[in-house]
Formats: C-alpha cells, sequence, structure tokens
C-alpha cells in the first residue's frame, strides 16, 4: 500500500488534546484504535477492496474536527508473464516486420504496470499500460514491432513486468519474467568425432520447442543412438520452431578405446608363438 495525505482541513478551534482515528468504507470493523500520537498503523490481514478511500480524522475539543483524506494504491504483482510472436515467418528475411506479444496476467493496478522488451541482454523498449482507470487486477497484452536482422535467428526475445508505486511506495517489489524464445540451436560441432560405440551426442533445442528430421543421402533416417562405422557420413538436420534453420554435421568414428592394444597385443603373442615354435 502507498498512503500520502492530503493537506488537513478543520473546523472550529478548542482545546490542545487531539486524538486520530481512520475510517475506510466497507472495512468499518478494520478501523483501527484512537491515538493520541500524531499518526498510528493500520494493519489489515487481507485488502480485497481495490477502490477504498480511507480517510483519517484528528478530534480535538479545542479545535474541533480535521480530517485528510488518504491516497492509498491496493496493489498486487502480475500471476504470470509470457511472450508470443505474431504474424512471423519460420523462415524471415531481412527487413520483414514482426509483432512481440508480452502477456501480463492478473496485475494491479494497471495504470502503475512498466513493461519491457528484450533481445538477450539489450533492451528494445518500455511502455506503461493505456488502462489507466482500473484499479482491480486485469490481464493485458503489450506489443512491440520489430524488424528483423541477420541476428534475428541466434536472438532470445523474452519480456518482464514489474510495478513502479513511486518514490514513497514499496522499492524492491518482485520482477515477473516471461520464458525465452529463441531458434533451433545445435548442441554439437559441425565436424563431430565420436568413438565407435558411444552415444550420438546431437540434440537441437529451442523454444518454443522446434520439429526435427533427419537426412542422409536424402533419405530421412533416424539419428543412431549407439555409433558404429557405418554411420560415419555427413547428415543433414532440419529445424522447425521459432525460425527454420537447417544445420549439416560431419560425423567420424573413431576406433573403439582398447580396440588398438588389442589387436596389438594379439601380434606379439604371435610372434612369441612362432618364436618358440622355432627354437623348438
Amino acid at each position: 500500500m502507498k498512503v500520502q495525505p492530503k493537506q488537513d482541513r478543520c473546523v472550529n478551534q478548542r482545546k490542545t488534546d487531539e486524538k486520530v482515528t481512520m475510517e475506510a468504507a466497507e472495512v468499518v470493523k478494520n478501523r483501527p484504535n484512537f491515538t493520541s500520537q500524531g499518526f498510528l498503523i493500520w494493519s489489515v490481514e487481507k485488502m480485497t477492496d481495490w477502490t477504498i478511500k480511507p480517510v483519517c480524522f484528528a478530534l480535538s475539543e479545542q479545535g474541533g474536527q480535521c480530517y485528510s483524506k488518504l491516497t492509498l494504491i491496493v496493489y498486487k504483482p502480475p500471476d504470470r508473464v509470457s511472450i508470443t510472436f505474431l504474424n512471423h515467418s519460420e523462415s524471415p528475411f531481412e527487413g520483414d516486420r514482426y509483432t512481440l506479444q508480452c502477456h501480463v496476467t492478473e496485475v494491479a493496478p494497471a495504470e502503475n504496470v512498466l513493461v519491457t522488451f528484450y533481445s538477450g541482454e539489450k533492451m528494445l523498449a518500455q511502455m506503461h499500460s493505456n488502462t489507466s482507470s482500473e484499479k482491480k487486477p486485469v490481464t493485458q497484452s503489450f506489443t512491440l514491432n520489430i524488424v528483423s536482422s541477420k541476428e534475428d535467428t541466434e536472438a532470445q526475445y523474452w519480456c518482464e513486468a514489474k510495478l513502479e508505486l513511486g518514490p514513497e511506495g514499496p522499492q524492491h517489489l518482485p520482477v515477473m519474467a516471461s520464458q525465452r524464445l529463441f531458434a533451433p540451436q545445435l548442441s554439437c560441432p559441425v565436424k563431430l568425432k565420436v568413438t565407435e560405440g558411444e552415444r550420438f551426442p546431437c540434440e537441437v533445442t529451442g523454444n518454443p520447442q522446434p520439429s526435427v528430421t533427419w537426412f542422409r543421402n536424402g533419405q530421412i533416417v533416424a539419428p543412431p543412438s549407439h555409433l558404429n562405422k557405418k554411420d560415419a557420413g555427413n547428415y543433414t538436420i532440419q529445424a522447425k520452431g521459432l525460425f527454420s534453420k537447417n544445420f549439416t554435421v560431419e560425423v567420424k568414428i573413431l576406433p573403439a578405446r582398447g580396440t588398438a592394444n588389442s589387436c596389438c597385443g594379439h601380434f606379439l603373442l604371435l610372434v612369441l608363438l612362432t618364436q618358440m615354435i622355432t627354437h623348438v
């Protein structure tokens, strides 16, 4: 909550003794007790009246009744923040226009929401809500138009939403961030050396999760789980996700560990046996 008293208005003047209390529509049962101090603390377990208008009263035998209307903001951080691409092409061309949409769920008040769009760690834009009068929690979408560049297929797009309640409000409210959108990425080098019998270490990641098709010699194949000599060669990987991307991987199979030593051992044993037979 943010409380900021406005200018007091007083009637009559009688005595210096003064008592202070506070009232608010629909929450009178939670009204704080009178106090002889110049301030009081009002505590409630839960606040569900988003348009509450509390008034602070001061009663004095000499000065009569004074009161001050308080500006109070009831706030709620967003439940969730998500990001999507609108009207985008899987095969982007430089100069194409796209729209990023940041979806903020159940936040209040809307006029205090600040949304920031990012590409990687680079800030693209900031914007406030255009719903200035609604005090109850709302769900709202914010859009940003961008022009594609060569770097877009490598960028990660995301957004975050936070409440700004001014210098007198809470300064460290949680910032809610969306997931990061990124195009398909290959987890292995394009020239790959794998020991025979080992697992194929190539995977394609992305958000959204891409659909992946493997090709070898122009034919669709399943990626081998464990490699042997016949699996050596060139593979083409077609991935369709945020954007479409093709990867080519050249696979070389290395002899399994111990294979060379085993061959040498067998050769030495054969030489020794030959020498023994010759001496006999």
